[in-house]
């Protein structure tokens, strides 16, 4: 395994880290000892960085995490030893003291997880420019205001930096939020970003994305001269990029039905080349071409099985892409890939 480090920390992450959430499903719907089985296995294969939530399950898999790091025998906080990553959802009924729930969130993750302190705590609200509706127990959004004024998310962060319970900060990006994320990262609060970045949208890394995609605005390059990390989620595209592989029983099932879906699935195959000029699965091409940006720390597995893991970790001992193969990767999407809704 390889390490990068996190900027303006002491942690080195491992380029391939271990997401937790709901859409591969291990942490939150299989049994206890599968989990332990897979951490385990993580752990061998040098995956330091795990990265989780709140509302992933309900806090299933922040319980399941830390369960199956206690049973390997991971010492957190020890040279060497997992760094844990986990955010605070705001919904509706937070804004009136958003502060005050940032810290009880961080509380609760704490005590599920079975820590004193956690790395890194993200609010997982991408910023936006004007309020949200937010209806329906949303929290994909908030106001940059309400990261920013009083009462706001960065007050509760920095009282959880001031008491201990946290080490560093940092948000996830949702798209269409460029000037929003440069704001936040021109604070110098923050040392780690999460945001998606694949081949099916570059934009993160600057490229212009294609019609009827999000702009990700390059994020990954403000981040950097912001000095700041970026964990890479979505690297396979929502299960887009996984190539031919049968979906594990666990995960959530891709959307092949809608225009969306079909115009997602049609425009993966034209990464067939690249696929074939890397050597190895699309899966671990599309890692490879994620962790060939000189702004990711880390990239986000998303493992429903021990077998996925292993494939994906193997790209930690693949050489870097050559040029004219990362050309491949970077060519603009063919005008014949739209697809009916």
């Amino acid at each position: 395994m390889l390490y990068r480090s996190i900027p303006g920390t002491r942690l080195r992450a491992s380029e391939i880290g271990f997401g937790c959430g709901g859409n591969a499903g291990l942490m939150v719907r299989s049994t206890s000892a599968e989990q332990a089985r897979v951490v385990a296995r993580a752990l061998e294969l040098g995956i330091n960085y795990f990265d989780t939530a709140p509302d992933y399950g309900d806090g299933a898999a922040e319980i399941a995490l830390g369960r199956a790091l206690r049973a390997a025998g991971a010492v957190h906080g020890a040279a060497g030893g997992p760094i844990i990553t986990t955010k605070v959802e705001v919904r509706r009924q937070d804004l009136n003291d958003i502060a005050g729930h940032v810290v009880r969130s961080a509380e609760q993750s704490l005590r599920r997880l079975g820590l004193q302190q956690l790395d890194v705590l993200q609010i997982h609200n991408g910023p936006v420019s004007a309020p949200p509706a937010m209806e329906n127990g949303d929290y994909h959004t908030l106001w940059l205001e309400h990261f920013l004024g009083p009462r706001g998310a960065m007050e509760g962060l920095r009282r959880l930096l001031d008491r201990g319970l946290v080490a560093h900060v940092g948000f996830v990006c949702r798209g269409d939020d460029g000037a929003e994320v440069r704001r936040l990262l021109e604070t110098g609060l923050f040392r780690l970003i999460n945001v998606a970045y694949n081949l099916l949208n570059q934009s993160a890394g600057g490229a212009v994305p294609a019609p009827g995609e999000q702009d990700r605005a390059d994020v990954l390059g403000a981040a950097q001269r912001r000095n700041a990390g970026a964990a890479v989620f979505s690297p396979l595209a929502g299960g887009f990029l996984a190539g031919d592989a049968v979906q594990h029983a666990l995960a959530r099932t891709r959307d092949l039905a809608s225009g969306a879906g079909r115009r997602k699935h049609e425009q993966a195959s034209r990464f067939e080349a690249f696929a074939r000029a890397c050597g190895g699965s699309i899966a671990q091409a599309a890692y490879r071409f994620v962790l060939g940006h000189r702004g990711t720390t880390t990239a986000l597995g998303g493992f429903s099985s021990l077998e996925q893991m292993e494939e994906i970790v193997a790209v930690t001992r693949m050489p870097p892409l050559e040029p004219e193969v990362l050309a491949l990767a970077m060519a603009p999407p063919r005008q014949d890939a739209e697809v009916s809704p």
